[in-house]
């Protein structure tokens, strides 16, 4: 299994439009992030988790010529921003499989409603096959997936385990049961936006407590703010087997 860090930001993105702050001015391109999103690849399958507004630059980036679906942690606009770009997989592929929570569906069915019409629906517009998924495992390709219930702050979110790896984002608590779902994991994937306490994310050290508690192989930190600082200065800080994660990072499992 290959996983591509698509986007490794916050919701605004690093640098921020208009920021002096010294990391948004950085020159490493460790510290420009899009927003977050990986490609998840096995055997002949592909599939992206969440569709954030830098999909279509994503996806040229990462090269990617076809993807098998696409799934939901949940509806904010920075997960979601980027279906309408899905129209040129639709052109080569027809409907795109989305999953998600019934919820989630609703928000897209009201933010997008042009790709979900089923009367004199716009030629060209975007088409989706819609998957209603629960906190119960399904099927991908040829791998099961299950989904891990997260809070962001008051909003129910999902994560999803795939076989030994584990994506996690926009967390904020987890219930006992779902950690359950977290064992002998190879790499784990959880958001770390800053250092500094947030309302509805994980901060650094609630990130580095949750990655102990697990304890996985590997951990990547993503969703990423530039208030958590230099990617180079953060990383030599955290312990050996932490990683900060960035764009179009690489790994294989």
């Amino acid at each position: 299994m290959k996983i591509t860090f698509l986007g490794t930001g916050t919701s605004q993105g690093i640098p921020v439009i208009g920021s002096t702050h010294p990391v948004c001015l950085s020159d490493n391109p460790k510290d420009k992030r899009l927003r977050v999103s990986v490609l998840i690849e096995w055997d002949n399958y592909a599939y992206v988790i969440d569709c954030g507004p830098d999909f279509r630059q994503q996806m040229l980036t990462a090269n990617c010529n076809k993807i098998d679906g696409i799934l939901f942690t949940h509806e904010h606009a920075d997960h979601t921003a980027g279906l309408d770009d899905i129209r040129p997989f639709n052109f080569r592929q027809g409907d795109m499989p989305i999953y998600a929570h019934k919820r989630v569906v609703k928000a897209l069915q009201q933010r997008f409603a042009y790709v979900f019409e089923t009367k004199n629906k716009y030629p060209g517009a975007p088409g989706v096959d819609i998957h209603e998924i629960e906190n119960t495992p399904f099927e991908l390709g040829d791998t099961t997936v299950v989904p891990i219930n997260l809070m962001h702050g008051n909003l129910q979110v999902f994560g999803f385990r795939v076989n030994d790896f584990a994506y996690l984002t926009d967390m904020k608590t987890i219930a006992e049961a779902e950690m359950e779902k977290l064992k002998h994991l190879k790499v784990l994937v959880i958001n770390a936006l800053r250092e500094e306490s947030h309302h509805s994310h994980l901060n650094l050290e609630e990130a580095l407590a949750f990655i102990d508690k697990v304890k996985p192989e590997k951990a990547y930190l993503t969703h990423i703010s530039h208030l958590l600082g230099f990617h180079d200065e953060v990383e030599q800080k955290l312990p050996k087997h932490v990683f900060l994660a960035y764009d179009n990072l690489q790994i294989t499992l």
